[in-house]
This record gives C-alpha cells, sequence and structure tokens, in this order.
C-alpha cells in the first residue's frame, strides 16, 4: 500500500509570527545580548535558534538587565509598557497586527464605559496584555455562564475574541452572553477579532483532515493555535500534534494510506518538511 502524504495550504509562519522573528534577527545582530520579555513565539525550535544568535529571555520586567526589550507577538498591557519605560529601558514592539487590533478595540470599548469580556485562555499572554488594553478590570473566559454570574450588574458588556481561538466557538459564546445578559437592560457590542490567517489556517486544516486517515499537527504544545488545530482535526479523523519529526511514531500509520499534515502559526515550514520526510520513511519501510 503507498502511503499518500498531503500538506495542507496553509503552513508555515503566519505574518505576525515572521514579522517578529525578522526584526528579532534583524536587531540580534545589531546588538548582542538583546533581550526578549517571554518567549518572542510559542515554538521551542524557534527559541532555540535565535538563542544560538544571543538572545536572551527576561522572564518577567524585573528581570531585564539590558538597556533595550523585545516585545513578542503577543503583546504586553499598557501598564507593563509603563514599567518598562520608568526603568528607562527602550521597547522594541513586535506585537502582531491582529493582537494590536484586539488591542485597540479593547481600548475604545472601555473608553466608552464598556466592561471587557475576552474570549480566550485567561493564562495566556495575548489575553493578558488585551484586558490590560481594556482597562484591566474586564474578564477573560471560554465560559459564558461566568460572564452572566460576573458582569450581571454591567450595564454595558465589549465582547471580543483572543485572535487564534475558533470562529463558531466565538459565534456561540457571544450568542449565549447575549442570552443571558440581553434582557438586564445591557447595551452589548460584540467585535470578531480573530486573525485572518488562523481562520484560513483551521479551514484549510478542516479540509485536509475529511479527506485522509490521519492528520499530524505540528507545532509547539504550549501553542494556543496549534492545539486548537489539533483539536478541530480530531473532530474529523485521528489526529496526532507532534513538535517535531522525533515524536512520529511508525505504528501511526499501520493500515493508513493518506495522511494529513498542517502546522501551528509559529512552526517553521522546515520543521514540518521534516516530518513529512519522516513519514515517508516509516511509509517505505512499512
Amino acid at each position: 500500500m503507498t502511503l499518500v502524504i498531503e500538506k495542507a495550504a496553509r503552513i508555515g509562519f503566519c505574518l505576525g509570527v515572521k514579522r517578529a522573528i525578522d526584526t528579532l534577527e534583524r536587531v540580534a545582530a545589531e546588538r548582542p545580548g538583546i533581550e526578549t520579555l517571554g518567549a518572542v513565539v510559542h515554538n521551542r525550535q524557534v527559541l532555540q535558534r535565535l538563542a544560538g544568535h544571543g538572545v536572551r529571555v527576561a522572564g518577567d520586567i524585573d528581570g531585564i538587565q539590558g538597556d533595550s526589550i523585545v516585545v513578542g507577538a503577543h503583546g504586553i498591557s499598557p501598564q507593563a509598557e509603563d514599567r518598562i519605560r520608568r526603568r528607562r529601558v527602550e521597547i522594541i514592539n513586535t506585537t502582531c497586527p491582529f493582537v494590536r487590533r484586539a488591542q485597540k478595540v479593547a481600548d475604545r470599548l472601555a473608553r466608552s464605559g464598556f466592561t471587557i469580556v475576552v474570549f480566550g485562555d485567561a493564562g495566556h499572554p495575548e489575553v493578558k496584555g488585551i484586558l490590560g488594553w481594556g482597562g484591566g478590570n474586564g474578564l477573560a473566559t471560554l465560559d459564558a455562564e461566568s460572564v452572566a454570574a460576573a458582569c450581571g450588574a454591567t450595564r454595558r458588556l465589549g465582547i471580543l475574541a483572543q485572535t487564534t481561538q475558533i470562529p463558531d466557538r466565538f459565534a456561540d459564546f457571544a450568542r449565549d452572553v447575549i442570552g443571558a445578559v440581553l434582557d438586564k437592560d445591557s447595551e452589548i457590542s460584540v467585535v470578531d477579532t480573530i486573525c485572518h490567517d488562523i481562520r484560513q489556517r483551521q479551514a484549510a486544516a478542516i479540509e485536509l483532515a475529511g479527506h485522509v486517515s490521519l492528520m499530524i499537527v505540528v507545532g509547539d504544545r504550549d501553542s494556543a493555535n496549534t492545539a486548537r488545530l489539533a483539536e478541530l482535526c480530531a473532530t474529523t479523523t485521528v489526529t496526532h500534534l507532534v513538535e517535531t519529526a522525533a515524536d512520529v511514531e511508525p505504528a501511526w500509520l499501520d493500515g493508513i494510506d493518506r495522511v494529513g499534515v498542517t502546522g501551528g502559526a509559529s512552526t517553521a515550514e522546515e520543521t514540518i518538511d521534516e516530518v513529512v520526510a519522516r513519514l515517508r520513511e516509516f511509509g517505505a519501510s512499512s
């Protein structure tokens, strides 16, 4: 049985990640030992490569050692920016344009008197930053019922999404929140802030998963958008999430004739190609 391997139509770095990495590599060449505030992107292989260029990671603001710091693609809150500037540290900002758009939406709504609700992972750095731009007193959750409990007395709600969320789930969340609080004389503003690239990447992965026997999703296990790709593909076919080619197990290919491969927005295309090569190697020996 010949193994057919097909890559999804949308793979490799997204615009925001590529922009952040290109900027950091250029700065690292000019300023040896440049630091980033946390991980510039969620991908261990990329971070290891950057470390080879002398890039250091500051775990938090107090850990900054130099006189300049690179803010990664996930962005930070204005409060964090103020803390950094008070230390007379230059900020080199590589926030993804789509994340920046979500920050601006949160800022605009908060200034108009809305309490911000972000459909997203409360512990994710992007979400923390967006809430900061929303005045710092909003809520991040994936549970619509928790919004009614926490914001039941709030007259004005601004609902937006972490940029890597699944569009259908955001639509369901917004509908459920509206159903729970609209009868309390509330004014609700819903703004879809999901990244266009993420939408296209998810759609391409789902399409591919529909006509293969196995999907391999390549990306860091700490990457939110990679995890959601795996979740989506798993609703259609058998799916495994791997970080590198070394994670691929030959037993996965038993009885499989078609394999689809996709990757997260912070997964380098060469890492995906290495996974494909490993799959071909196992397929040829089976």
